[in-house]
């Protein structure tokens, strides 16, 4: 015979294998989200209407080039930093979240874990003020900000590989799955990367085209940018395999971001002048990607036990929903990057 307890516990469980008012609900954010990033891509992206034979009004198929840059825009590169500026911010507020909820969720156990929350604060702080700088100039307080980013991600990495190591079995399946998770640090050396070439790009005397480090700066960050998108599509890969794979839209970032790295890498050692359409609406996709897979987690946190009104322990316990956004930042990077190619082409 079955108790009381028993049979209500049954009933709980074959409840949660239903689709809850919390699934429900969180569905039709996921759609809210995709409809609104959608719609923000192609009013960012809209070509301007221009005048064809006769004065017929028709749109350009090319990609716009930048507006009329003004004396302190440095032809253009101004511009393409504010846009460095933004994505690092993107990438900065992810981390902010996401290290915060970690880290509390660690009890703050070691000090050095609110380093990373202070970082990326500053980082977002430094976007929002360089996304709002029209000078022609690299700040120094910027500089610094991204420059310590970049240094506690390295040191992130650092504590974060000696917390899976000295677990018992050292760096097996089970530690890299359940232990500090080896990519996360490097997210804010992302954010600090973004940064640094945002000022780096600002940086350049009038009339010239912009490098980074003497490397033509479209390229340089094109590269950079592709490379941030492997690192990132590895860490989620490594978490999404813990998952089994289980919906295959856990798929799309082990996916999507690759392939949006390899044609940033074509872009790289290409011709810079040529228009990449695929490659520009690839971006964009990955963009979405990342404001999408928020309302995808926010469904896998709704079928946790209790669901959404046990938020205080299934936020900690599902998966992170700052975390796709990061891939969002990049995907700016990106487009910046294809931008500065087309309009300080150096072949």
């Amino acid at each position: 015979m079955t108790t009381g307890i028993e049979r209500e516990w049954s009933i709980r469980v074959a409840d949660n294998t239903r689709p809850t008012h919390e699934i429900l609900v969180a569905l039709l954010l996921l759609g809210a989200a995709a409809v609104v990033g959608s719609a923000a891509m192609t009013l960012s992206s809209e070509s301007p209407v221009v005048r064809g034979r006769g004065g017929e009004r028709r749109r350009s198929m090319e990609s716009p080039p930048s507006p009329v840059p003004s004396p302190r825009d440095n032809g253009g590169t101004v511009l393409a930093a504010r846009r460095l500026n933004r994505a690092a911010g993107t990438i900065a507020a992810s981390v902010l979240v996401d290290s915060s909820m970690e880290h509390y969720r660690g009890a703050f156990e070691n000090k050095a874990m609110y380093t990373p929350i202070a970082t990326s604060a500053l980082t977002l702080l430094a976007s929002f003020h360089g996304h709002k700088d029209v000078a022609s100039r690299a700040h120094w307080a910027r500089d610094i900000v991204y420059a310590l980013a970049g240094l506690t991600g390295v040191v992130g990495t650092a504590f974060h590989l000696y917390n899976v190591g000295k677990r018992p079995g050292g760096f097996c399946w089970q530690n890299l799955f359940y232990g500090a998770p080896l990519g996360a640090p490097a997210a804010i050396l992302l954010a600090g990367m973004t940064g640094f070439l945002a000022e780096r790009v600002r940086d350049n005397p009038p009339d010239a085209s912009p490098d980074v480090l003497g490397l033509p700066a479209g390229r340089m960050v094109a590269a950079l940018t592709g490379a941030g998108l492997v690192g990132t599509a590895m860490e989620a890969g490594l978490l999404h395999f813990r998952g089994a794979f289980h919906n295959p839209a856990m798929l799309l970032p082990v996916t999507a971001p690759p392939a949006a790295a390899s044609m940033l890498a074509a872009a790289a050692m290409g011709k810079a002048a040529r228009p990449r359409r695929i490659t520009r609406w690839w971006l964009r996709m990955t963009a979405l990607l990342g404001v999408v897979g928020v309302g995808f987690h926010a469904i896998g946190v709704a079928r946790n036990m209790g669901g959404w009104r046990n938020w205080t322990q299934n936020l900690q316990a599902g998966p992170p929903l700052p975390a796709p956004p990061s891939f969002t930042g990049l995907a700016l990077a990106g487009l910046a990057a294809l931008r500065l190619l087309q309009d300080n082409p150096d072949d």
